[in-house]
């Protein structure tokens, strides 16, 4: 099925489709990459009606994806009459739009005809600043919604407030404002929410048997300098945090990293289980992925671990002395972390003798302790994991039969440096709602409003390549029973990657960067795309050996999803491709049958 919804001619592509439809009944409810949404017929494909959002171009943020949709059946409004039954969008242009699901029109009782403005209460914003990328979440009436903030703009940016809305009439109901946890009110006229503060991107997810919302946190704005951050806010940066969803009051709240400057924000929605406490008991438990490949294990009724996390010292020396470190780090010691040793100048690699000796020349020059090495303004210091690391949206699928955790995850350093205002001034760089503002090409964010700008990129040789040696990217499964890896390899061939972004044409599983999650079926298999060789794989959940794989239109960066109708399993894949990771672009949603002889 194609959505229709790609790059306008001569138009730079952002975009990255990121989508997993909803099957609901006998409809499959699809979101292009711009918030159109389409019923198709999960049987054939066939359109049943399709909403254009008309978002505009200049709306896009840094990438133009819609993660999702969600499903309400109305408690007032009668079976068999309009908007029973509803598909709820977030939009990048901060609308949120619900839809009859059997017709596709807005629900005309919802907002203003269908629609309710979420820019209202953040203050002076631009289009693209602050976007709705994520499916909402509903416990009982009320849809809670959170928003993106673009990274590293200024210190001041848009609020990255949580809020719930009524499902039957779109009205407001509670905000959650960190800087004023008790004021759960709309901001009056000439008033906004706070500035700054933490936003949240990825997709949530809620328990309703304990009316709770469970919300992965970003960072505050200028991600890479924390000085200026009230406790408030450090509290809950990169933090799990859970909400009552009929109050937005603040129940809990874990924090997997402190004083992150390394944009290592929670990208990935946490994952529900059952799961036996110190006593056999069965608890609701949930699974936290990173991105610096840590899995946390918490109870989700009080945010404790269930399994041991430690404190343990992290580097703090050869940062900048007026935003000092903390000395330790949150550590998840009883699971095994998805990631690699540290970097060392042995493992720099290159497609040449040349591109090697440079990426060793890079590395020496560069400040580099490890995990959490400090952003330095007099050298380079390398991120590693980097801010793509570990896990990022997709998160890990779980087999409750076995205890198996399947997770993919990235193995790519970063390289940056902080550079002082005065050259962020010459060079240029100001925050996107600047009066004056004008996009300024490479590799630097103004963190406007701090002392400091900063400049980062992917640690590349000359030739584009990464200058640590692959593999760039895996997949794993880990027995959550015994806290061990059952097997693990590289996930992703070179087919499409080589220097100078050239396709090398070679069928060597090296193991690429991915993006977009698993899942499990009961057969014991696991469907996964994800890869920058724009292929989709089923792997054998006890061996991870590969059963079956087809090439896509284009990259598969987004998590698929199966479904039966009419007696027969379905799979279907967003192949919209990923502007940040060079998989072309699509508008394609693909479906594969089992065929009738292997059900």
């Amino acid at each position: 099925y194609h959505t229709g919804d790609l790059p306008p001619a001569g138009k730079k592509d952002v975009w990255a489709a990121e989508h997993t439809p909803i099957k609901v009944g006998n409809g499959l409810y699809v979101c292009s990459a711009t918030n159109n949404v389409s019923r198709i017929d999960p049987a054939t494909g066939k359109e049943v009606w399709k909403f254009k959002s008309n978002v505009a171009y200049d709306s896009i943020p840094y990438t133009a994806a819609c993660r999702g949709l969600t499903y309400y059946e109305s408690k007032v409004i009668p079976r068999g009459q309009a908007c029973h039954t509803r598909i709820v969008v977030g939009t990048l242009d901060m609308r949120l739009i619900a839809l009859d699901a059997e017709t596709g029109q807005p629900c005309d009782n919802f907002g203003d005809h269908g629609t309710t403005d979420l820019n209202k209460g953040l203050g002076y914003t631009v289009p693209g600043f602050v976007s709705v990328t994520s499916p909402a979440t509903i416990v009982d009436d009320t849809i809670i919604v959170n928003h993106e903030v673009r990274d590293n703009q200024r210190r001041w940016a848009p609020s990255g407030v949580i809020r719930g809305y009524d499902a039957e009439t779109g009205k407001f109901k509670w905000a959650w404002d960190m800087k004023r946890p008790n004021d759960h009110s709309e901001p009056k006229p000439g008033q906004e929410y706070s500035r700054g503060t933490p936003n949240s991107w990825a997709p949530m997810i809620s328990d309703e048997k304990l009316g709770l919302v469970y919300i992965p946190m970003g960072n505050a704005a200028a991600d890479h300098y924390t000085a200026m951050r009230s406790p408030e806010e450090e509290k809950v940066n990169a933090a799990m945090v859970a909400l009552d969803a009929k109050t937005g009051d603040l129940r809990w709240a874990f924090q997997t990293v402190h004083k992150d400057v390394w944009d290592q924000d929670l990208g990935s929605q946490p994952t529900l289980i059952d799961y036996p406490d110190a006593n056999g008991k069965s608890v609701p438990a949930m699974l936290v992925p990173t991105k610096l490949g840590q899995t946390f294990l918490l109870n989700r009724e009080n945010g404790k671990p269930l399994s041991r996390v430690e404190e343990r010292p992290v580097p703090t020396t050869d940062g900048v002395k007026d935003d000092p470190r903390s000395p330790t780090q949150p550590f998840s010691v009883d699971i095994p972390r998805l990631g690699f040793p540290d970097l060392n100048e042995t493992k720099m690699w290159g497609i040449s003798p040349i591109d090697e000796m440079i990426c060793r020349i890079k590395y020496r020059q560069a400040n580099y302790q490890g995990i959490d090495t400090p952003p330095s303004l007099d050298k380079p210091f390398i991120m590693y994991p980097g801010n793509n690391g570990g896990s990022d949206w997709g998160s890990y699928s779980y087999d409750s039969n076995r205890g198996v955790i399947i997770a993919n995850w990235n193995n790519n350093p970063m390289y940056g440096q902080l550079i002082t205002r005065a050259q962020a001034n010459k060079d240029g760089l100001e925050s996107m709602d600047a009066k004056n503002y004008k996009p300024v090409g490479g590799i630097g964010r103004p963190m406007a409003d701090t002392p400091y700008g900063v400049e980062i990129s992917a640690f590349f040789s000359p030739t584009g390549m990464l200058c640590s040696e692959p593999p760039y990217g895996m997949i794993t499964a880990l027995d959550l029973h015994t806290k061990s890896i059952l097997w693990q390899h590289p996930l992703g061939s070179a087919e499409r990657n080589g220097p100078f972004n050239l396709p090398t044409h070679m069928p060597i599983n090296i193991g690429t960067p991915n993006n977009g999650g698993p899942i499990t079926t009961a057969g014991n298999v696991i469907f996964i795309a994800a890869t920058t060789d724009n292929k989709i794989r089923a792997l054998d959940l006890r061996t991870g050996k590969e059963l079956w794989s087809d090439t896509l239109p284009a990259g598969g960066q987004a998590t698929p999803m199966t479904y039966s109708i009419n007696g027969e399993q379905y799979l279907v894949i967003m192949a919209g491709g990923h502007h940040f990771m060079r998989t072309g672009v699509s508008d394609a949603l693909v479906a594969y049958k089992l065929p009738k002889n292997m059900q």
